[in-house]
This record gives structure tokens, C-alpha cells and sequence, in this order.
């Protein structure tokens, strides 16, 4: 049965219900204080976009929006808010023909102000981003990277296998975590390849290495120093320098990843894993690895998140060849 609503009810009371998921509650929650005294009945949701706008992304106001709208239709279809109305028509609506026309009015302006079309949020889609939005490495500077740890001590040992490795197959953190002693030798098509057991999305691949295979060099050179014949990998040490049985965390690869800045433009940059693996699809795509392949490394669902990773490309990697004989040209002259 249809809880029955009384009017008028303060707006939280109404747009909250309490099996809402926290995200709800509380985008309703902020909704309903910015309302403060004002009917719930005529939500400015134009207004409020505005006011959200000032201090939050698109994307997010879209989210915030939706959800409101989302309360406010899932009420439109609730019946006890029709019977409600009814109950609480005002006295001028004297016959039932007045009370059902105050009611439709009613209802029809709710629908309308809580239609997207009149609050909606313009999101511009950018098919460019600068390279500071996300960091991909030169070769140079992933050199650079692989050779921050150094190798004369086991811990750094371990880190440059690790940034290697994650340079040289695009793995994810959580991925590189999982990894056991049997998984870095596997086969694909007879090719050498890294198996990842539980990559995102529960998807199983493999990685072939190809020309990047130097870095199982690493890798045995780390295991043989670290005594590790099986199970995890990589694994944490302890202050005096003994190894623990636990993998890594997640944690600790960013750590590892981010305690080795290296110098971009002449500043001090901390790298972070998954610039890594936007790294490896840069630099695999430039040199000429075919972008299915690609996907398939990378364990991607769609080809366009992978060239998402590859990113923008220079104006010399753009720049179109000639694909057509020019028009006669007789004595004109190209001013640029």
C-alpha cells in the first residue's frame, strides 16, 4: 500500500526515503537544505544546477540532477501523493471539479520543472586533452624511472622490477599484486607472455613481453635475491630487511611507484602506477603496435578506452599524408 503523504511536510521528510542508498541520500540531502523553507512542490531545478555549477563539475551536477529527478518521478507515479493533494486542496476548491483541477495543475507543474530539458547541464566533450591532464612518460624519462631505485639493495631491487614491469606490460597495480612465481612464464602462440589470472572485470589475458622480455632479467634477479621459488611475486619487507609472506598492497605499489620522482621540464614529478600503463600504450602505439593489439594487452572492453590511454598524439603524428594530386596550380604561390 502507498504511504500516505500530508502537506505540507518539510521537503526532507518527503525526498528522502530511507532505503535510499547513501550517494542519494545524500545528493537529496543537500537538495532539501538548499530548498530550507521553499515548497518541495515548485523545485527551481535550474536554479539549483547554477548553484551547484559554482562549485562542482558538470559531470557531477548531472549526477546530483538525476537523482532528484529521479525522487520527484518515482512521487509523480506514487498515488498517495495525488490523495494527498486532494486532502489538502485549498479552500477556494470547493467542488470536486475544482479540487481534481488543482490537483492536475499541481501535478503537471511538478512534471514540468522536473523535466531535464529545463534544467539541463552543458557538458563539453573534449576529444583533446593537454598532456598535464595525465602523465605519459618519454623514453627517456621511463630510463629514467626504471633506474631511480638503483638495483645494489633488495628493496631496490624489487622497485625496479616493479616499475619495469609495469612499464614494459601496462599491468594494473592490482593486477601486478596478484602476480605468482607460474605467471610471469607463459605461452601465447608459442610467444613468451605475463599471465594475468584476475585482471579487471574478472578477465583473464596474457601479455606477450615480445623485444621487452629483458625484463624477466629483473625479475629472476629480484626472486633469487629475495629466496622467493613460489607464490607471490612481490612482497613487502621488514625494517631489518627480511621478506614477508603477504603480497603487496595496492597501497604499496603507489608508494613505491610515487617514492621515485624523476625530473619533467626541468621540475620534480611524482609518477603515479597508472601513468605507467598510459606510458606502455603510448609507447607501444608509436612504435607501430596495431591498436587491437593493443586493447588486447591492455585488457580493455572497447578499443576507444584504449586510445584514451594512447592520448593526444603530436601535431607531426597528425599531421595528414598526401592523399590527393592538387588541382593545376599554374603561378600560385602557397603563403602560410
Amino acid at each position: 500500500m502507498a504511504r500516505a503523504l500530508t502537506i505540507p511536510q518539510s521537503p526532507g521528510a518527503v525526498l528522502i526515503p530511507p532505503d535510499a542508498d547513501k550517494h542519494s541520500k545524500y545528493r537529496l540531502r543537500k537538495f532539501t537544505g538548499w530548498l530550507g523553507e521553499r515548497s518541495w512542490l515548485s523545485p527551481d531545478l535550474a536554479a539549483y544546477r547554477d548553484h551547484l555549477l559554482e562549485n562542482y563539475a558538470a559531470s557531477t551536477v548531472s549526477a546530483h540532477l538525476s537523482t532528484i529527478r529521479g525522487r520527484y518521478q518515482s512521487l509523480l507515479r506514487d498515488n498517495g501523493l495525488r490523495e494527498a493533494l486532494y486532502r489538502n486542496a485549498p479552500g477556494h476548491c470547493e467542488t470536486p471539479a475544482d479540487q481534481k483541477a488543482f490537483v492536475d495543475e499541481t501535478l503537471e507543474r511538478l512534471e514540468n520543472a522536473v523535466d531535464p530539458a529545463n534544467s539541463a547541464v552543458k557538458t563539453v566533450t573534449k576529444q583533446d586533452r593537454p598532456d598535464s591532464d595525465h602523465l605519459r612518460l618519454t623514453r627517456e624519462q621511463a630510463e629514467a624511472l626504471m633506474a631511480a631505485p638503483g638495483t645494489d639493495t633488495l628493496k631496490g631491487l624489487r622497485d625496479t622490477a616493479i616499475i619495469s614491469l609495469m612499464l614494459t606490460t601496462g599491468i594494473r597495480e592490482g593486477e601486478l599484486c596478484q602476480l605468482e612465481v607460474g605467471d610471469l612464464r607463459q605461452r601465447l602462440g608459442g610467444e613468451l607472455a605475463l599471465q594475468v589470472r584476475e585482471g579487471k572485470g574478472c578477465k583473464q589475458r596474457l601479455v606477450p613481453y615480445g623485444s621487452l622480455s629483458w625484463v624477466l632479467v629483473l625479475l629472476d634477479a629480484w626472486m633469487e635475491a629475495a629466496g622467493i621459488e613460489s607464490g607471490p611475486v612481490f612482497r613487502g619487507l621488514h625494517k631489518g630487511g627480511s621478506l614477508r609472506t603477504g603480497p603487496l598492497s595496492v597501497r604499496a605499489v603507489q608508494y613505491i611507484v610515487g617514492a621515485n620522482p624523476i625530473a619533467i621540464e626541468g621540475k620534480l614529478t611524482t609518477v603515479r602506477p597508472h601513468d605507467l600503463r598510459r606510458t606502455y600504450a603510448r609507447r607501444l602505439y608509436e612504435a607501430g603496435l596495431d591498436p587491437v593489439a593493443l586493447q588486447q594487452n591492455m585488457g580493455h572492453a572497447s578499443l576507444e578506452t584504449t586510445l584514451s590511454y594512447v592520448g593526444v598524439l603530436s601535431a607531426d603524428q597528425r599531421r595528414p599524408p598526401s592523399v590527393y594530386n592538387p588541382p593545376e596550380l599554374g603561378q600560385l604561390k602557397l603563403t602560410v
